[in-house]
């Protein structure tokens, strides 16, 4: 009887777990309603505003524990847009972003913890073959049913990097007139696969 106990006992476990490892659906970026912005301080009196233009990543998420959630996103370096077509081609030269050498720029989420009411995604940036460990605000919405009967969620991230600690940037003119701190403002709607 006890062994018939315990067997049953690590059925229920391991249905548990695959329940739980299942649990969390994959969700795509809609590029139609997704932004990957930032901004930098010029010269120390305004912020330039900027996006990545070309991108792709995923999202897992259950909808019941914030915790779940886990975040990649897959960004072309090249297609950075500041507005300033001279300006975007100096950023995708050899002084700032190298995009010949290092096409892309990575961001793969860690964990995600509640921290004093304020969600924390931690994850790993990397850029130009250099990668750091960052912590991005998040405010998670959904999931939601749009109109065509798909489930859709939404991902606001916002905090900061240090350009030079990823070799963006030289010691010249252009580069000092440049806030070394790039804010980003990254919002993310995905529709579940």
């Amino acid at each position: 009887m006890q062994k018939w106990i315990n067997m049953m006992m690590a059925v229920a476990v391991v249905s548990a777990s695959s329940t739980m490892a299942m649990a969390a659906d994959t969700y795509e970026l809609d590029k139609a309603h997704t932004t990957v912005g930032f901004n930098v301080r010029h010269m120390g009196i305004v912020n330039v505003a900027g996006r990545f233009n070309e991108y792709e990543g995923t999202a897992q998420y259950d909808g019941d524990d914030i915790t779940s959630l886990s975040v990649q996103v897959d960004i072309a370096a090249k297609s950075v847009d500041t507005n300033n077509e001279k300006r975007d081609d100096h950023l995708r030269n050899e002084d700032f972003f190298e995009v010949a050498t290092y096409p892309k720029i990575t961001f793969k989420s860690t964990k995600v913890e509640e921290r004093g009411g304020d969600v924390i995604v931690h994850g790993k940036m990397t850029m130009k073959d250099t990668t750091k460990d960052v912590e991005l605000k998040a405010t998670v919405s959904g999931p939601v049913e749009d109109p065509w009967g798909n489930q859709r969620i939404g991902i606001e991230l916002a905090g900061s990097l240090m350009r030079h600690d990823y070799g963006v940037g030289f010691d010249g003119a252009s580069d000092k007139m440049i806030g070394s701190e790039v804010k980003l403002d990254v919002q993310l709607q995905a529709i579940k696969q």
